[in-house]
């Protein structure tokens, strides 16, 4: 009656070990962070160009705002 124990000892070899809560979260981040970065690049060649091009734009956006005079601290004209 006690024969089974030798059936289950291969049985530990086919086990799958679940990951700790913390690998598995880490694990479905990157994977949802990978696939979120494949769709906003669907149909362009060269994602890292367009990565560029768009901080270029940011930078040049963001120089025009601290260009420009906010305080009318120019020169005053008095006509008369």
């Amino acid at each position: 009656m006690g024969m089974c124990l030798p059936c289950l000892g291969g049985a530990a070899d086919d086990v799958v070990e679940t990951p700790d809560p913390d690998t598995k979260r880490r694990q479905l981040a990157e994977a949802a962070e990978k696939r979120q970065k494949e769709t906003s690049y669907r149909g362009i060649k060269n994602p890292e160009a367009v990565e560029r091009k768009k901080k270029k734009q940011e930078e040049m956006e963001k120089q025009a705002m601290t260009a420009t005079p906010t305080g009318g601290g120019g020169l005053k004209w008095q006509v008369g």
